[in-house]
């Protein structure tokens, strides 16, 4: 079954969907810092780096099953200033509809932030789903914490799961993991403990002087932001959400959790300072359910950090892929 994939990043959606048996036919990624990650892990993948507005739609492929994506998610963040489809990148979520309707795959798959749920965002979302459905598709709209599907990681997001309405499907999640199945930072990283490296001047890469590929962490100080709450989760808990931020990567779990000081102000335990360092982006990377057989490549840490941030973590990416795949090959056999 083929796939076209749009906003790709470093490839975390369409590598969960090859796990499942997919394949990734051709991509769009208009961020040069990812073009040779892509290349380099998705080596028969044709991949289209204009910005997807200046795509016509008679130049991606005709035929293929399935429409994958994760439109730009900073217009919609909690974290940002949530302007939504106001924000030229929030407007991003048009191309895609754009092409789902012009070339009618039989599935289409959409994920975002939480933070597209928001009661400010009401109208537009009501838009979006509008505009799904008169371009000929049945679908739902799931909340999901990653860490309900084999994640080690906190991780609210927003999946929109639909099929051409022609196709008559009846598509459900798989049901969540249960409490004493969920991943843990002692699962995902300890191997990798004492294997890191810090970065080199200016957060530059080691390069090929890395022991464990990926697995080197910024350094630098830390933002009054940041140190406004406890950063450190422990090794039998799972992960706070991986940012795209390098400077808002959590806390090793080596660290004891930060002392309270004050409202909006804590600090590293005195005489533990040495401890507290930001998880590298190869831990980074587990959390995200990347195999170490992925590599991202980059000069600077800062755009390490961004890909696996921005990624959708594998697993959950595969949890979704099979269950489609189940729903497609059930139409074969009708």
């Amino acid at each position: 079954m083929n796939i076209v994939s749009l906003f790709t990043g470093c490839g975390g959606l369409d590598l969960g969907f090859h796990r499942a048996g997919f394949k990734t036919i051709w991509a769009n990624e208009y961020d040069k810092t990812i073009w040779d990650t892509i290349r380099l892990n998705f080596p028969k993948t044709i991949l289209d780096t204009r910005s997807i507005s200046d795509i016509p739609n008679k130049e991606i492929p005709d035929v293929f099953d399935l429409l994958i994506g994760g439109p730009p998610c900073q217009s919609w963040s909690e974290a940002g200033k949530q302007e939504g489809i106001k924000d030229k990148r929030g407007q991003l979520f048009y191309d895609y509809i754009r092409i789902l309707e012009a070339k009618q795959p039989k599935c289409f798959l959409v994920e975002n932030v939480s933070g597209m749920m928001h009661k400010k965002h009401e109208n537009a979302l009501s838009n979006i789903k509008k505009m799904l459905s008169e371009a000929g598709y049945s679908f739902n709209q799931y909340y999901v914490n990653a860490l309900d599907y084999g994640v080690p990681q906190d991780r609210k997001r927003v999946f929109f799961i639909g099929f051409r309405s022609d196709l008559e499907v009846n598509f459900t999640l798989p049901e969540p993991i249960l409490v004493n199945e969920r991943r843990t930072l002692l699962d995902a990283i300890k191997d990798l403990e004492n294997n890191a490296m810090p970065a080199k001047d200016k957060n530059k890469t080691n390069g090929n002087n890395l022991r464990f590929p990926n697995h080197e962490y910024m350094t630098g100080n830390f933002s009054t932001i940041y140190m406004s709450r406890n950063r450190v989760r422990s090794w039998e808990e799972p992960s706070f959400t991986i940012q795209a931020g390098g400077r808002h990567a959590p806390i090793h779990p080596q660290a004891p959790k930060m002392e309270f000081v004050e409202k909006d102000k804590q600090r590293f335990v005195p005489g533990k300072e040495k401890l507290y360092r930001r998880l590298s982006i190869r831990e980074c990377m587990r959390i995200q359910t990347f195999p170490d057989s992925y590599k991202l490549l980059y000069s600077n840490l800062a755009d390490g950090y961004k890909m696996v941030g921005n990624a959708v973590p594998v697993q959950l990416a595969y949890v979704m892929a099979t269950r489609i795949k189940e729903a497609l090959n059930e139409l074969k056999n009708k």
